[in-house]
């Protein structure tokens, strides 16, 4: 079984091209992400920044280095849903 892997250990066949890390900063509305959820169910409105992150950590064989864009949208994203959530809290739109 032969298979296609560069000089750095990544198979190019199963690696998807990364978006642009600041595509990902802003959230999803996090009022559509909780519409539907199970009780139990943990809901991320920034699961594709976190998901991109972890892709151009696989990409680039975990050098966290070459990533740390993807992490500073992560946390821009994180940081937005949560004033976002607070607020909503303030406003009195949930509980």
């Amino acid at each position: 079984m032969s298979c296609s892997r560069t000089t750095e250990g990544v198979d190019k066949d199963k690696v998807a091209s990364l978006p642009e890390p600041q595509a990902n900063v802003v959230p999803e509305p996090y009022t559509k992400r909780f519409k539907g959820k199970p009780v139990s169910k943990f809901v991320d409105p920034c699961a594709e920044a976190s998901k991109a992150s972890m892709d151009c950590m696989n990409h680039h064989d975990y050098d966290r280095d070459k990533c740390l864009d993807y992490f500073q949208a992560y946390r821009d994203c994180k940081k937005a849903w949560q004033e976002q959530l607070r607020a909503d809290r303030r406003a009195g739109k949930i509980a």
